[in-house]
């Protein structure tokens, strides 16, 4: 065998492997993605749950709206939703360019995702605060609860105008939409208020029972936007996967066509060699 013919099949070989690993973390996507709809499902009833809450909340609430002080100087908060890991394709570089506009004038960077940190460093984004993307469906909660304890934080210094967070979810046909959802001010329009005339029961004072639901909805709707970016993260790994294996069997289409080549050049050289030598003892 020679040593051509030995190269072109290890090569065939790897290409194997690298197949097998290919179709293992295709399988692995496809399953955090059937796994984040569940969540996503879970999430949004908690949401609606505490929604018609704050509808009844506000049929004995009365709002007063803060006037806008245009002499203060504010700041915009921005929350971006990037991916942890690798081979997701370009999949945070569009979160970030669905961003650019949060990004002007005064603003505060709050990002998730290593492979954003990355990138931020590369636009010569500074960032405020970072965490890490989840890795599992049940991670969700620990990770909304670090970015809402940021955002409050952010809003107790009392310099916050607004607060967005921006992140990808899946879309039809299995295509990645981006979403900027505000977060404060807080939109109570969105809420229908409840039509009763039995008040409810309550053990704490109208006022505090309303910030509290606003803060249990707030975390819903953080938790939400991380399952959806979670979701829209491997629908991404998936694609990248699905291109490798394309260019993976295209590869593998090649090598074997080159060491069936091979194979005849060596079989065709021993012929020759043996004729040869049939030859020779005949002379």
């Amino acid at each position: 065998m020679s040593a051509a013919y030995s190269d072109v099949a290890a090569r065939i070989e790897t290409v194997h492997k690298l197949e097998a690993v290919i179709a293992a973390m295709r399988g692995i996507a496809a399953a955090r993605v059937q796994e984040a709809h569940a969540h996503t499902r879970s999430i949004r009833t908690y949401a609606t749950t505490i929604g018609d809450a704050i509808g009844h909340a506000l049929s004995f609430v009365p709002l007063h709206d803060k006037p806008p002080n245009d002499t203060e100087e504010t700041r915009h908060v921005v929350v971006l939703l990037t991916a942890e890991q690798g081979f997701a394709g370009a999949f945070s570089e569009a979160v970030f360019a669905a961003a650019a506009p949060a990004f002007e004038g005064a603003y505060e960077l709050l990002l998730i995702g290593g492979r954003g940190l990355e990138i931020s460093a590369e636009h010569g984004r500074d960032v405020s605060w970072s965490a890490s993307m989840i890795a599992h469906p049940a991670e969700t909660s620990g990770l909304a609860t670090r970015i809402t304890d940021a955002i409050y934080a952010r809003l107790a210094k009392g310099d916050v105008s607004h607060v967005s967070i921006i992140h990808s979810e899946p879309g039809e046909a299995g295509q990645i939409e981006m979403k900027v959802s505000r977060l404060v001010p807080f939109d109570y329009g969105r809420f229908t208020i409840a039509d009763t005339l039995v008040p409810p029961r309550l053990t704490l004072p109208p006022e505090q029972l309303l910030e509290r639901l606003v803060e249990e909805y707030l975390f819903a709707e953080v938790s939400e936007a991380v399952m959806l970016s979670f979701a829209a993260e491997n629908e991404a790994r998936m694609r990248a996967m699905i291109a490798a294996h394309d260019n993976v069997v295209a590869s593998l289409e090649t090598l074997v066509a080159a060491s069936r080549r091979l194979r005849q050049q060596e079989i065709t050289e021993e012929i020759v060699e043996l004729a040869t030598g049939s030859i020779t003892q005949d002379a």
